[in-house]
């Protein structure tokens, strides 16, 4: 199917469980969703689900059996990949008729690409011969969203044998994850976010999948989520030297986005996209000359035409106006919707309860926490019952949680095998250590309150799925994590999947009457926020640190004076909402000088 003939949106991934089954959800319409390889039990909790659910013989897969993680998820993603097919067979069988599926996927195309054109010609259709081949021809051209995954390419966890022996590297959390996928059916893309692991890099190229087949295309194509454009080039580089070619670069707000909050250092969305932008054609250049080469050099098949790189973005875009400002200024493939859609229970598996709590959420609700044991800012919600339940055992003097999943286990400070600091095992003995410390009451409570704050997300990310297919259990709490961004502060209803693709292509509005800034000027009143934070803490003798708070202040004046530059290129009515931004960035200028002169002086 031609690109042109495509949503120009995707679902990226949202925790480990609200989009895990997305898919058999939206694919059938057209559109591409990300899910998570985080957590291969709740896949298979889920396989069995849908197994039963459409009468296919199911044989479990348990932690006894060899290489179980790499196998659930296999058998997972091919039933996603079986599954959306025999929803597209089935959806190829039915016709045209009001407010069916059929009708559902055509009229939630986007307006002006072919296959909507030709939608609309036949719908106008009189004659009954001519309107039949119309519907065939229509049906043909059917297509379905892509199943693509996403790995945090760092939560690579060391896995042990029933002798409490080290598996060798392969079985780690992140390869057996690479595994799972390239033994799949599935021909998709897998997503690699949070940073650069070289050893999982490397591990690519033991998998056919990853490099053109004999026709000279790639079945498992590899997506870049990247924060500026120099990790891109550095990390392009690498995997070209390996023979693998990176199709798309996923830019993603450091800080206007859901889940963990990778701040750049004031680097803002705008330029950064600019970079790519006005890069692109070099980087191509430079990168498919080191790729054809290694290609070549490795005896492999060449790739059937040039390769081409793709650039999507997502974080914080909320209405029609930005999507397409953002699709023609940057040449985008295609945006990020994700935080909106957890208002869509039709797309995400979500409980009424966090629906309710979102729904409601205000602006001073979405906060970004320290909740996350990567010691990474988290976005989140007041109120989600995960904290509450975290509250709750603080009360009871047990704080921490059962350590059930082990998905983001790090810390040594006081075992050999690492542990996750939202455990209760682990918080007991820092809790104990902070005893022995002779702390005010006030500084006490302080380094208390940083202990028991963190929270276990690879559980309450997961566990909305398992309320939602009634399979939550008492070993799994029923509490929920969920990791919003600010965006959502502006949606305050459960809309539809066809309300929010018609909102996503402009042709109604799902916004309540907040006032909603553009969402460049949101980023950058949130990295303004982050510099004050940094200002606050800032160790006047620490040159390193007076470094990167000059650097940071720097980058955002230099994207201030971007923003002001591109909207004075537009030509636009001074008297527009133009005018009204130039305005803002300029007080935000200002802001920014000040602080620092307050600061140092």
């Amino acid at each position: 199917m031609n690109n042109k003939n495509r949503h120009n949106f995707h679902i990226p991934v949202m925790g480990i469980g609200f989009t895990l089954d997305t898919p058999i959800k939206v694919a059938k319409f057209g559109i591409s969703s990300v899910i998570s390889l985080a957590d291969d039990t709740l896949m298979e909790k889920l396989r069995q689900l849908y197994c039963n659910q459409f009468n296919i013989a199911y044989k479990a897969i348990t932690e006894k059996d060899y290489d179980f993680r790499a196998k659930r998820i296999t058998a997972y993603l091919d039933l996603m990949h079986d599954r959306v097919r025999e929803q597209v067979t089935e959806l190829k069988k039915i016709s045209f008729k009001k407010g069916n599926d059929l009708v559902k996927y055509f009229e939630m195309l986007p307006e002006g690409i072919p296959l909507k054109k030709e939608y609309l010609k036949y719908k106008s259709m009189t004659n009954s011969v001519q309107k039949r081949l119309a519907e065939k021809k229509l049906k043909s051209q059917i297509f379905t969203g892509s199943i693509d995954v996403n790995l945090m390419t760092k939560l690579d966890k060391v896995n042990y044998d029933a002798n409490n022996e080290p598996l060798p590297q392969e079985f780690n959390d992140a390869h057996a994850a690479v595994r799972g996928f390239a033994n799949s059916k599935v021909k998709s893309s897998l997503v690699f976010s949070a940073g650069m692991n070289p050893r999982l890099y490397n591990y690519l190229t033991e998998f056919d999948g990853f490099f053109p087949n004999d026709k000279g295309e790639v079945d498992k194509k590899i997506i870049l989520k990247v924060s500026d454009y120099r990790s891109a080039l550095v990390q392009g580089k690498i995997l070209a030297k390996k023979g693998i070619w990176i199709s798309e670069y996923r830019l993603e707000s450091g800080l206007n986005c859901g889940g963990h909050a990778f701040a750049t250092q004031g680097h803002l969305m705008g330029p950064i996209l600019n970079d790519f932008k006005s890069n692109r054609e070099a980087l191509e250049e430079e990168l498919s000359t080191i790729y054809l080469a290694s290609l070549e050099t490795m005896g492999k098949t060449m790739p059937g035409k040039q390769p081409s790189i793709s650039l999507s973005a997502q974080g914080g875009i909320g209405n029609a106006d930005e999507q397409e400002f953002l699709m023609e200024q940057y040449g985008l493939v295609s945006t990020g919707w994700g935080s909106p859609f957890l208002l869509v229970p039709e797309a995400v598996s979500i409980d009424n309860d966090t629906v309710d709590l979102l729904k409601n959420a205000e602006e001073d609700d979405l906060y970004l926490s320290d909740i996350s044991p990567l010691g990474v800012p988290f976005n989140s919600v007041k109120g989600n019952t995960k904290d509450i339940e975290k509250q709750a055992a603080i009360d009871k003097g047990k704080p921490g949680s059962p350590c059930i999943r082990k998905t983001l286990v790090s810390n040594t400070e006081f075992t050999d095998k690492p542990i996750c600091t939202a455990s209760r095992q682990y918080q007991s003995k820092k809790i104990k250590e902070l005893d022995t410390l002779d702390l005010s009451p006030e500084k006490y409570k302080d380094a208390f309150n940083k202990i028991v704050e963190k929270a276990c997300i690879c559980v309450g990310l997961g566990t909305p799925s398992l309320l939602v297919n009634n399979l939550s259990t008492k070993l799994e709490r029923p509490s929920v994590s969920v990791c919003p961004g600010p965006n959502l502060a502006y949606f305050s209803k459960k809309f539809s999947l066809k309300e929010m693709v018609d909102h996503i292509y402009g042709k109604i509005d799902l916004l309540n009457q907040n006032a909603r800034p553009h969402m460049f000027i949101k980023e950058l009143g949130m990295y303004v926020d982050y510099l004050k934070k940094e200002l606050n803490e800032l160790d006047f003798n620490n040159k390193k640190q007076l470094r990167y708070v000059n650097d940071f202040e720097k980058n955002l004046v230099q994207g201030i004076h971007y923003y002001v530059n591109l909207l004075n290129n537009m030509k636009v009515d001074t008297n527009s909402i133009q005018k009204q931004i130039i305005s803002a960035l300029n007080a935000t200028e200002n802001e920014i000088r000040a602080l620092r002169l307050v600061s140092v002086g």
